[in-house]
């Protein structure tokens, strides 16, 4: 058994305002992630967390994100997977970033997703609409609807999956700024990188 991560972010700003007041939750914005620490998550969104005008396919940058939103907060859920699946999963995220000039934010779907019609431009994706697609190609259907209607409230009411952190993401970044500084490759062999986190744990699925 393998997992993915689902990290939901609350960013301040005044577009993201307006997807929250459309959503009705505070959670307005989803990333991807092979670790529970989001060492290596990806996202669509902006390509520079200072600059909200561009926007597309990046490796989020935690610390540089800090930076720009100091009081951002984030939900971290697990999703069980097969480690074929993680790592079809990690080959299609390092193929897509390594093309991701090529990927670009879905601005012209969302007046489509407020109407529920089903619209997709080629290569261009909102941060959960690309998710929905990439795990439904390997088998994990988060909600029966076509990909670019999914919305981050559908991943935040999808039962099958366990929160693992919340809090804001200063705590993330020191956490893993502290231990990585006294920590050896016995300690990180014998105890993982999850176990500061595990009384967060919680068998309920998020949302509910």
């Amino acid at each position: 058994m393998a997992h993915i991560y689902l990290a939901f972010v609350d960013t301040p700003g005044i577009f993201a305002s307006l997807i929250r007041c459309f959503l009705k939750q505070k959670y307005i914005h989803v990333v991807i992630s092979l670790d529970p620490d989001l060492e290596e998550a990806y996202s669509f969104g902006r390509r520079n967390p200072f600059i909200p005008l561009i926007s597309g396919f990046e490796k989020e940058d935690k610390r540089k994100i800090l930076r720009a939103f100091p009081s951002a907060d984030y939900m971290i859920c697990e999703i069980d997977c097969t480690k074929e699946q993680k790592e079809r999963i990690r080959q299609k995220l390092h193929q897509d970033m390594d093309m991701r000039f090529h990927y670009h934010y879905a601005v012209s779907s969302l007046p489509f997703i407020a109407l529920g019609n089903a619209f997709y431009q080629e290569n261009h994706y909102t941060c959960s609409s690309y998710i929905a697609r990439l795990l439904g190609e390997i088998g994990i259907c988060v909600a029966p609807k076509h990909f670019s209607l999914v919305t981050p409230k559908d991943f935040y009411e999808y039962p099958n999956k366990r929160v693992v952190f919340e809090g804001s993401l200063a705590e993330i970044v020191e956490k893993n700024t502290n231990y990585d500084h006294y920590r050896t490759d016995t300690d990180y062999s014998r105890h993982g990188k999850d176990r500061r986190w595990s009384h967060r744990r919680t068998e309920a699925a998020c949302g509910y």
